[in-house]
Order: C-alpha cells, then sequence, then structure tokens
C-alpha cells in the first residue's frame, strides 16, 4: 500500500482499483483470508518488554544503590546486622518500587489495545456481515452507523449527515462533519481530512460506509502506539542529581576512610582497631537512609497534590514538575471549560451579553446592563424557543458524586442553545410539551440546515429553522424587530447581520443563526426546497469554549515564576490564538503556527521557532512529540498535558507527560505521570508549586546529612592529625548516624513552603543537587560542627584528664549540635524566626524522639556500659550546649549575610 497520507488525495474509483476491491460487493471470503495472511490482523502489537526479573535487576545499576548494598555488608562486618538488614530492605523496597512503575508504564499499551472495535460491519461476498474488527483487511467495505467505532482507518464512500467524535486523535472538542465526496490536492492536517475515518474514533451522528486502507499497526493509531513504544523512558533531574551526588560521595568516603584506616596504622594504633573505625566512619558517612528519606517525601509529597487534584503515578515525576520551564498545555478542557457556551447574542438591531459558566442553566441575559424581558423582547424570546426546539440534545443533572453537576447528551454546540434558553426559564421537556416536534428535516451538511416542525398552544404550525449564518440569511425574505413586528428584511438588514457574524467570528465565537415561519398544515415529507424559503430572520448565536477563569490566574502564576505556558491543540488558528491572548499566553511578541507550517521546519529550525512561539494550532500527534523534544534539546523541563490517544507519544516523551482524569483516554493516563482529577490548568500550576516546594526539602535534608557526615569525618581526621585519642568510638558513630539522620531528616522533607516560592525563577536543570552555594555552607557547617565537638572533647580531656569523659561530652556535643542545627537547615533564606522556631512540629517530634533515645544509652546502666559513657551532671550539659549551639549560630549568621537585601 501507498503512504497513508495519499489515501484523502485519491478518487473512490482511484482507491477501488488501488485495493482491487468492489465498492458494492467487497472482497470475497476468499480474497479476505488471503490478505489476512499477508497483512496480519486488525490488531495493534506490543513489543516484548524485559522479564520481570530483568526489570528488577536493573534497579541495582545506580551507583548509590552498589553503595548501599556496600554498607550493608561492611555493617555486617562491624557487627551491625540490623542496621544491615535496615539497608537491604531500603535497597529492596526501591527495587520493587521502580518494577512496579515501569509495569504500570507497559499498561498504556494495553488500554491502547482495548480502543479498538470489537466487531464490524462489512459487506463480503455481496451481503452484509457481522465480523470480529481483527478479521478487517485492506479492501473490506465498511458500514457506518451512529454510535459504532470506526474499526480501522477507512476511504469513506458514502457519508449521509455523518459527524465523528475525533477529540481522542486530534484535540477537537467539536464533531468532525465527514463528507466522502471531497478530493483534495495538497497536503493537510488530521483534523481536515473529512473523507477519511480512523480506527477507535466514535461516530456520533448520521451514518456511512467505506473502504479499509489501513488496519492494525498501519493505521493512526497503530502509528501512535509504535510511537509510544518507541520513546524510551528518560531519567529525571532528580534521578541524575542522586547518580551524581552518589558517586561523588562514594568516591569521597572510599578515599577518607582509606586515609584514616592508614594514619591510623602509621601512628601505631591496633590494626583491628583501626578497620573497625574506618568501616564505622563510611557508615556513618555515607546517608544509607537517604533513598527512603527521599522515597518518604516524594510519597508525602503525593498524598498532598491529592488534594489539589493532582495524582502522581511516578514518585520522581514530583520533582521533575518542580523543576518546570515549559508547560505545554492542551486548550480544550485545561484551559477551557470543554463546555460550549452561549455568550452573546443578536436579535432585533441589538446585541445583547450572557453570563454563565458552562452547562450550569444560570446566568442572565443582557442588553446595556439591563435584563431581558422576554415578554417585552418578542425577538429575543422566539429565537430562544427556536434555540430549544430546533435541538436533539438533553441537558441533566448528575448529583451522583454527592454535588449537582450538569452533563450535555448529544452534540455540544447544541447543548450550549439549550444552556442559554433555560437561563430564562424555557426549559427542554416542558418547551417540547407544549410545542410538540410533528416533523423534521434533519441536519445536512452540505445545506449545512437544520429544520423542525412544530404545533403552537393554539394550534398554530411552525417551521424552525437554525445552521450557518451566510446560508440561513440568504433564505430570509422578512426579519422580526425587538417589538414583535416583521418587516421585509432589507440590503441594510442582511449586511448588518452578517457585519456582526463577522464580528463575532472575529472573536473566536461559532456562530449559529436561527429562523422560522408559520405554516398552513404539517408537511407529510417535507423537502429543503419547499420549506427553507421565504423565512423570517430572529437572531445570531454566539458560543465558545469560554477559557477557565482559575486558568487566567494559574498563567499569571507562570509566568512570575518564570515558566513559559504554551497551547497546543488541534483547534483553528483563530480560534486558538483568541483564547490564547484571553488567558493572558499570547503576547504582541509571540508566535503562532500551524501544524502545516510546522513540517516545513528542519530541526534547527523548529529549535529556534519553538523559543517564540505559544499557539500551535491544527497539530498532528507527530508534530506534538517533535515540539517536546525540540523544547527539551533547547535545555528546557517540558510538562505536557493532553487527554487525546493522540496526546500519549507526546506525553511519554516529555519530562513530565500530565494526562486529564475526567476527559482523558485509558491510554492518556497510563502513559502520563501525573493525572490531574478535575482537568483544570491550575491544578497543574498547584502541582508545580508542590515539586519546588519537595525539591527544596529534599535540598534541604541532603544538605544537613552532607555537612553533619564530613562532620564525623573532620573530627576523627583532624584528632588523628593532632595526635589525639579518637574522640568518637564506633559504636558512637553509628548511633549518631541512627538518630540525627533518620528523624531529623525525615522532619526536614515534610517542611511547609517558604513565602515567594512561586516569584524565583526554575533553577537551571544542569544545575547539581549541590550547587556552589551550599557547597560552601556545608564547608562552614562541617568546620563549625568539627570545632564544636573537638573544643568539648578537648575541654573535658584537659579538665578531667580522662578520655573516656571526654568522649562523652563529644558525643553528647555532636548529636545536640546536630539536632539543633537541623532547625537552622530548615530554610536556606529564611531564619528560623523568620518561618518560625516550632512551626515544623514533625521537627520537635523528631527532636524529643532523637534526644529520648540519646538520654536512654546515657541513662540506662547496660546501655551506659557498652557506650562507654560516663555519668553526666547539670553543669556538663551547660558546657556541652554552649559547643554544640555554635554551628547553629554560624548557620543562622552566614543566611543573613548571604541574603543581605534579597528577602
Amino acid at each position: 500500500m501507498d503512504d497513508r497520507k495519499l489515501w484523502y488525495q485519491q478518487s473512490l474509483k482511484a482507491t477501488e482499483t488501488e485495493l482491487n476491491t468492489n465498492l458494492h460487493n467487497g472482497l470475497s471470503t476468499t480474497e479476505a483470508k488471503t490478505r489476512i495472511a499477508e497483512y496480519g490482523t486488525n490488531e495493534l502489537t506490543q513489543k516484548e518488554g524485559p522479564t520481570l526479573l530483568q526489570r528488577f535487576l536493573q534497579q541495582f545499576k545506580d551507583f548509590l544503590v552498589l553503595i548501599l548494598i556496600g554498607a550493608s555488608i561492611v555493617s555486617i562486618l562491624v557487627g551491625e546486622i540490623t542496621d544491615s538488614l535496615v539497608i537491604i530492605g531500603i535497597v529492596i523496597v526501591n527495587a520493587a518500587l521502580g518494577v512496579f512503575q515501569e509495569y504500570r508504564a507497559s499498561k498504556a499499551m494495553e488500554a491502547l489495545k482495548k480502543m479498538a472495535s470489537p466487531n464490524a460491519e462489512v459487506i463480503r461476498d455481496g451481503s452484509r456481515q457481522t465480523l470480529p474488527a481483527a478479521e478487517l483487511v485492506p479492501g473490506d467495505v465498511v458500514l457506518l452507523e451512529t454510535g459504532d467505532y470506526i474499526p480501522a482507518d477507512l476511504r469513506l464512500i458514502e457519508s449521509v449527515n455523518l459527524k465523528v467524535e475525533e477529540a481522542a486523535l486530534t484535540g477537537e472538542s467539536v464533531p468532525v462533519e465527514k463528507n466522502a465526496e471531497v478530493l483534495f490536492k495538497d497536503e493537510i492536517g488530521l483534523g481536515d481530512q473529512i473523507n477519511l475515518g480512523f480506527m477507535s474514533t466514535l461516530v456520533t451522528y448520521g451514518r456511512g460506509k467505506g473502504i479499509v486502507v489501513a488496519t492494525g499497526m498501519e493505521t493512526i493509531i497503530g502509528k501512535i502506539a509504535e510511537m509510544i513504544q518507541s520513546v524510551e523512558e528518560e531519567v529525571t533531574p532528580l534521578q541524575r542529581k542522586l547518580a551524581e551526588f552518589g558517586k561523588l560521595l562514594g568516591i569521597v568516603c572510599l578515599v577518607v576512610c582509606a586515609i584514616v584506616f592508614v594514619m591510623g596504622l602509621l601512628r601505631g594504633e591496633p590494626l583491628i582497631e583501626m578497620f573497625m573505625t574506618a568501616v564505622s566512619l563510611a557508615v556513618a558517612a555515607i546517608p544509607e537512609g537517604l533513598p527512603a528519606v527521599v522515597t518518604i517525601v516524594l510519597s508525602l509529597g503525593m498524598q498532598r497534590m491529592v488534594k489539589q487534584n493532582a495524582i502522581i503515578k511516578k514518585l520522581h515525576a514530583v520533582e521533575s514538575l518542580g523543576s518546570t520551564t515549559f508547560i505545554c498545555s492542551d486548550k480544550t478542557g485545561t484551559l477551557t471549560q470543554n463546555q460550549m457556551t452561549a455568550v452573546q447574542l443578536y436579535s432585533g438591531a441589538n446585541v445583547y451579553n450572557v453570563s454563565g459558566e458552562g452547562y450550569i442553566p444560570k446566568g442572565e441575559i443582557t442588553l446595556d446592563g439591563h435584563a431581558v424581558n422576554l415578554h417585552k423582547d418578542q425577538a429575543i424570546s422566539r429565537l430562544l424557543h427556536i434555540a430549544v426546539l430546533c435541538n436533539d440534545s438533553r441537558l441533566e443533572a448528575d448529583r451522583s458524586a454527592g454535588e449537582e453537576r450538569w452533563r450535555m447528551l448529544g452534540d455540544p454546540t447544541e447543548g450550549a442553545l439549550i444552556v442559554v434558553a433555560a437561563k430564562k426559564g424555557l426549559l427542554t421537556d416542558k418547551l417540547n410539551e407544549q410545542y410538540p416536534r410533528v416533523q423534521e428535516i434533519p441536519f445536512d451538511s452540505k445545506r449545512k440546515l437544520m429544520t423542525t416542525f412544530h404545533t403552537s398552544p393554539e394550534g398554530k404550525i411552525y417551521a424552525y429553522t437554525k445552521g450557518a449564518p451566510d446560508i440561513l440569511v440568504a433564505l430570509c425574505k422578512k426579519i422580526l424587530r425587538q417589538d414583535g413586528r416583521i418587516d421585509d428584511m432589507t440590503i441594510e438588514d442582511a449586511d448588518t447581520i452578517l457585519h456582526n457574524n463577522r464580528k463575532m467570528a472575529g472573536q473566536a465565537l461559532r456562530v449559529l443563526a436561527t429562523a422560522y415561519k408559520p405554516i398552513d398544515n404539517i408537511p407529510v415529507n417535507p423537502t429543503p426546497e419547499g420549506t427553507e424559503v421565504d423565512l423570517i430572520f430572529s437572531g445570531l448565536i454566539g458560543m465558545i469554549d469560554p477559557a477557565r477563569p482559575e486558568a487566567v490566574q494559574a498563567v499569571k502564576v507562570c509566568k512570575t515564576a518564570g515558566i513559559h505556558v504554551v497551547m497546543i491543540t488541534g483547534d483553528y488558528k483563530d480560534t486558538a490564538a483568541a483564547i490564547a491572548s484571553e488567558l493572558g499566553i499570547l503576547e504582541e511578541s509571540d508566535l503562532v503556527m500551524t501544524g502545516a507550517e510546522l513540517n516545513k521546519l528542519n530541526d534547527d529550525e523548529l529549535r529556534k521557532a519553538v523559543k517564540n512561539t505559544k499557539v500551535f494550532a491544527r497539530v498532528s500527534p507527530e508534530n506534538k512529540v517533535d515540539i517536546v523534544k525540540a523544547l527539551k534539546d533547547n535545555g528546557e523541563i517540558v510538562a505536557m498535558t493532553g487527554d487525546g490517544v493522540n496526546d500519549a507519544p507526546a506525553l511519554k516523551r516529555a519530562d513530565i507527560g500530565v494526562a486529564m482524569g475526567i476527559t482523558g483516554t485509558d491510554v492518556t493516563k497510563e502513559t502520563a505521570d501525573m493525572i490531574v482529577t478535575d482537568d483544570n490548568f491550575a491544578s497543574i500550576v498547584a502541582a508545580v508549586e508542590e515539586g519546588r516546594v519537595i525539591y527544596a526539602n529534599i535540598r534541604k535534608f541532603v544538605f544537613f546529612l552532607m555537612s553533619c557526615n564530613m562532620g564525623e569525618i573532620l573530627i576523627i581526621f583532624l584528632a588523628m592529625l593532632l595526635g589525639w585519642p579518637i574522640p568518637l568510638l564506633p559504636i558512637h558513630l553509628l548511633w549518631v548516624n541512627l538518630i540525627t539522620d533518620a528523624f531529623p531528616a525525615l522532619a526536614l522533607g515534610m517542611e511547609k513552603k517558604e513565602p515567594n516560592i512561586m516569584s524565583m525563577p526554575p533553577r537551571n536543570p544542569d544545575e547539581p543537587i549541590i550547587n556552589r552555594d551550599m557547597w560552601i555552607s556545608i564547608a562552614i557547617q562541617s568546620t563549625v560542627l568539627t570545632v564544636a565537638v573537638l573544643a568539648s572533647f578537648y575541654y573535658a580531656w584537659i579538665q578531667y584528664d580522662n578520655v573516656s569523659i571526654a568522649r562523652t561530652y563529644a558525643f553528647v556535643t555532636l548529636v545536640v549540635s546536630e539536632l539543633l542545627r537541623a532547625y537552622t537547615t530548615r530554610s536556606e533564606r529564611y531564619t528560623v524566626l523568620k518561618i518560625g522556631i516550632f512551626s515544623n512540629k514533625s521537627m520537635n517530634l523528631a527532636t524529643i524522639v532523637s534526644l529520648a533515645m540519646l538520654l536512654l544509652v546515657m541513662l540506662v546502666p547496660a546501655l551506659e556500659r557498652l557506650f562507654s559513657l560516663e555519668p553526666f551532671h547539670m553543669k556538663d550539659w551547660n558546657i556541652v550546649f554552649a559547643f554544640a549551639i555554635l554551628p547553629f549560630l554560624s548557620g543562622e549568621i552566614s543566611k543573613v549575610f548571604k541574603n543581605w537585601g534579597k528577602v
């Protein structure tokens, strides 16, 4: 077969010849069997992935994980079996989480396969048959009716009022009117190929027939499936940073421990004792709890995000959100309400405004700020009657969720007409009861009109017509005035109506016109030619899928935070640009591009174009992937939103894929990293803020652990250089590691957001977790910590001439100083007084638990002997506290100088 893009350019005769089929009789059963052997079944295939064991083993490639495994072996060597088991448990849990995340991602293909139609109505051997969709082959003739899922890609043969819902593929919110007779010469976008039908899309109106031109993986949805499988999972910034951090930390620890071991031997220390000291130092220096704390903090962040209507499927996606520099958002339902809404009316030479949101039947129709009275304004009254009666949609209240929600059954455009009438008390059921429909001429895409016939309570018969303004105005001979007068329509009247139509269209409104006329008798077989003539014009209705009010504010927040918002949609260029301007996304210097324009750019040109383009309209699934790739090539961290199957490859390509929870397909939800349960852009921005908070907290406890652990290394290292006794025994180092690395670090991960966190630009994606400023802070803190502990040790050593007492001083000083330091680490920019000394309840609890564990080994005689500690008195505590507060004070003072004039 030729490339798919040629099918909309080929005539029916050429298509019939190319596929060697018959438009009327279809294929023979024998030929169909031959072709299924050639082309394969009409199913989506899935590449074989790694086995469960392979996925599990892949989780152990991380350098930090290897260090943790080494730490567990070291713990066994020093007799710390419990530490070893905890470390191994952490490694296994993390590996299991990784396998689970990959398993969830693989479900995207299974969800995609479920979208295929299970059965299809076809013509074979000249007769109509019902077959499993999997048995379709190129050349089969398929019959389509309202409610059918299209089972394969088709070149349409017939289309009778055929409308197809293609939002899952194109992102366009309104069903597409199909026309089998149209032929295209130039290359056009997916959403404009109205003579084709695509696999998995839904027939919402009319009927049709088509020749199968592509099956299985050769269909549009098959190509999307192939893209999903070809896009490799990429590591997040946090994963990269932790890997770099782990390698650096491992190398430093091994080198320092080796130096300490050799120095001890050179100065005559016993071999076994120095080996135990070096090993204990390694265990203390390696923050084996770091992955666990990161996992817990990310998990807690996920729970908080649920309250913000965001469900995170992958832990590391939380951090990716926090570093986002670009949000590529779908228009329909995310930035807009996905509910066509009438916002403007024109009738009787007046322009009316309509208030209210979405499908909620609350609001007002106003003229010059005053509410309309239907008894006095007969033109508007008639307009609304036609809007409701010449209509096949229904508005329903859904109270299943405990609150009243309104949903539309039927065409969204017709739904907007029902809602605007309901705002004036004209309800569908009541009006249909008063003015029963007795005949109709269905909508036809050629004439772009619909007419229904009704009897009034007085026994009169009316024909009500709605449709395209330019066509309907030409069929009107008279016009209804505001006071109820019916005048002949003049050329000036027609020009004014069409001028207002163009004005509404210029505001990206979808416009329908309404007209009517009284008739003498109910027609038996009404025809357009006999009915849709000599009509009385009653008005225009302008509708739009309006922007979400909260999205406007969210876009402002993004701009303040240095995040670029880009709209990517299947809608038309003018409509997308109008909505983007209303939202504040599109400014004068920004560009608007279409998918056709993107296709003409090479990679370099595309990378330049995405820097200044804020709206991409009429785009294909491939375009979306290309846009995301170009942004990432520019060094951006990209969040991509979507709800349709067409969005899935781009969501997978992005750093963070965001699926819509209400309108999103199963494919999109399975592919995405995050699901927004209310389909609201504002919820995405709230999640970005939470991501920033979480990353800031991760930096805080990494800083805390690094400065503590480096301080412990320096304490042993400098004491040996000075020729002093070793201030801390191996068991001291392990206990300090247990009570200060775990609880305070976790509490730091639960710190609340700092002021103005969304007023700062996104961090440089290439910046390591520990940047230059943090290294300086670590150096200062670890140095002061070392000085404080060694000074405490030296004071007691000289004062009491007892190494055991001196070691007790050093041990208690180290624990207390690290707990105090945890408070100053709660913010990199603000002092403890600014954020509130005791505002973090988790930190208060962690401090109490850690102090209790310190007192436990000091007060229980058996533990006191085990730890080689000496009794402590009140004066000892006073002296220890004087030394222990030094790191805290240095941290607070350094923040004041570092951020002078910044906060």
